[in-house]
């Protein structure tokens, strides 16, 4: 049942997207190196793609939201975004803090996300979490898309 109801939750996700509109979905993506994920956005900034959230986007994948226009994404029920500090391998091949990098980070972000993350206590190295009804809040719930689509007279 949980598979079958996954499977419409999808349907009804892509059916809220025009034929000619592409689509990019996003799910436990745990991140990586800034510079790559900066180049990859940039790449799906340009493509005028939209942006489904439907799982996990943690760390550098939360780049996104400063890369692509706010109206191009969307979050579903399953959107978790994570956000730490940015760090470096120390010379004893630990994780060290970058507070720089951090800093570049942070800035990426849009102005309600960087105030969620300051009432949090900004970003350290521990992971917080946005999800939910927080998410919601600052951005649209991808069903509603198809809602709207699917109520919307052919040709607009």
């Amino acid at each position: 049942m949980k598979l079958l109801t996954g499977f419409l939750a999808a349907v009804l996700l892509l059916a809220g997207v025009g034929a000619s509109q592409a689509v990019v979905r996003i799910a436990d993506d745990r991140g990586g190196r800034i510079g790559t994920y900066v180049d990859k956005y940039q790449d799906l900034r340009n493509s005028g793609e939209t942006v489904i959230i439907d799982g996990l986007c943690a760390s550098a994948c939360t780049i996104v939201l400063g890369a692509i226009p706010h109206d191009r994404i969307c979050v579903t029920s399953h959107a978790m975004l994570g956000f730490h500090a940015a760090w470096d391998f120390g010379a004893n091949g630990r994780a060290v803090t970058n507070p720089e990098a951090t800093q570049m980070l942070y800035l990426m972000y849009p102005k309600p996300v960087r105030r969620w993350i300051s009432q949090r206590g900004g970003l350290t190295h521990q992971m917080i979490f946005l999800r939910g009804k927080a998410l919601q809040a600052l951005y649209r719930p991808c069903y509603l898309d198809a809602q709207a689509s699917a109520n919307r007279p052919a040709g607009r």
